[in-house]
């Protein structure tokens, strides 16, 4: 099983994080790499908190999946994450992207990046539309974070996109192994500075 760290908003979104990993350990996905509540103070540096982050939990996991509420997109530590998680450094390697849009978002639109993804996890679509504009990624996705929408414009960024109801044992474990696999190919784009506060 791969290590998986899980990048999400703490105080929104802990349900669908413990929910998530509970998923994973019973049916034998992912282990949990990720900070839970608790784990690192909160009242330490900013420069000190993203270390520990970068180099105690992210060092570790090879595929990242960032839960997207209602609110993730304006956090600074998710902001963090996904660009350690995005950074092939001498400590840490780049890891696989999967964006998973939660229910409070009503997000009906997904993005299969990865071979056999399309057939894998959304067997029952027939028709695909290619996306170019920026605009029409930030109107389909306005709760992702803006680093994740400079990704998705780069298709050799190779970040996958999906719902939480189309989570199944089969689709979830594919998109892992999926991530996994193609992290070394992914060229991300981490132009975007970090984010100093939150919105």
């Amino acid at each position: 099983m791969h290590k998986v760290f899980v990048c999400y908003h703490h105080a929104n979104d802990q349900y669908y994080k413990e929910d998530l990993v509970r998923f994973g350990k019973t049916h034998d996905i992912f282990l949990d790499w990720s900070v839970d509540t608790g784990d690192i103070d909160d009242r330490l540096p900013d420069q000190t908190i993203r270390q520990l982050v970068r180099d105690d939990y992210l060092r570790e996991s090879t595929v990242t999946v960032v839960l997207v509420g209602t609110e993730t997109k304006g956090r600074k530590h998710v902001d963090w994450e996904i660009y350690s998680s995005m950074f092939d450094g001498q400590k840490n390697k780049k890891s696989g992207i999967i964006a998973i849009t939660l229910p409070e978002t009503n997000c009906s639109y997904f993005q299969a990046v990865h071979a056999g993804e399309k057939e894998a996890v959304y067997p029952q679509e027939t028709s695909w539309t290619s996306i170019d504009s920026r605009a029409e990624y930030e109107r389909r996705y306005p709760h992702l974070p803006d680093r994740l929408i400079d990704n998705l414009m780069k298709s050799e960024a190779r970040v996958s996109v999906t719902n939480w109801d189309k989570l199944t044992v089969q689709t979830l474990r594919f998109l892992i192994e999926a991530a996994h696999n193609d992290r070394g190919q992914c060229e991300y784009d981490l132009s975007r500075d970090m984010r100093r506060a939150n919105a």
